[in-house]
């Protein structure tokens, strides 16, 4: 079964500094039919402008990534992790038993898209921690590439959680397969370009959900950029 998100029919806030697409309920934003898929939370596409940012604020027991598209994004926490984030870039922060941290464009000039994605982790009360790692065009074009794994993967960024993100890039006869175990899901967010879904069409924003498939099929791409989550 696969159910398609359009993009117009995200949530949508515009706050001046920032304009946020909530593919899932999240802040003032509730809508009951769409409140995550499996422990996969939020998907919010976010757009700030220049020298702004979200200021010191907590958070506890949730994975929490950032998948930069454009610009600059700055990042500094309570454990003393702090840097700045272009394009290919992610960072995970395990908030565990709590953290605080900030998040600012790290630019005066341009503003930063990206793609901010909680997690439900499978244990709660962990130790806080912070990873980044660098994932250039070279590893996403035509292929999933694994940024997020519960078991760490090929280079993925550890969380807590059984479950996989890939970040691929694809284009023109690319085909990608990504195949799904009897009790698994997963969730599909078309970032840029488009493409299809088991043979359903997707453009730039839209998602897919995909249960009771045996594996996702991702084909007919044009300048597609895009995050799949293999999840329980």
């Amino acid at each position: 079964m696969i159910d398609i998100r359009p993009s117009a029919t995200r949530g949508y806030a515009d706050h001046g500094w920032l304009r946020s697409f909530h593919t899932f309920s999240f802040a003032g934003y509730h809508d009951p039919r769409h409140m995550g898929l499996g422990p996969l939370r939020v998907i919010n596409e976010d757009r700030v402008a220049a020298g702004q940012g979200f200021g010191t604020h907590a958070h506890r027991d949730m994975e929490i990534l950032s998948y930069v598209v454009s610009g600059a994004l700055e990042h500094k926490d309570s454990m003393g992790s702090g840097s700045v984030l272009r394009p290919g870039d992610v960072q995970c922060m395990s908030a565990g038993t709590g953290v605080t941290h900030s998040e600012f464009n790290g630019s005066a000039r341009d503003p930063v898209h990206f793609l901010q994605i909680w997690i439900l982790p499978a244990r709660t009360g962990t130790t806080p921690a912070y990873r980044e790692a660098h994932y250039p065009p070279e590893l996403r074009r035509g292929r999933l590439c694994p940024i997020a794994a519960g078991d760490a993967r090929d280079g993925a960024l550890l969380i807590g959680q059984d479950a996989v993100v890939y970040a691929a890039l694809a284009d023109g006869a690319d085909e990608l397969v990504l195949p799904l175990g009897a009790r698994r899901q997963a969730y599909v967010q078309l970032v840029s370009g488009s493409i299809a879904v088991n043979g359903n069409p997707l453009q730039a924003g839209d998602g897919a959900a995909v249960r009771a498939e045996s594996a996702v099929r991702l084909d007919q791409a044009k300048d597609a950029q895009l995050l799949v989550f293999d999840l329980p």
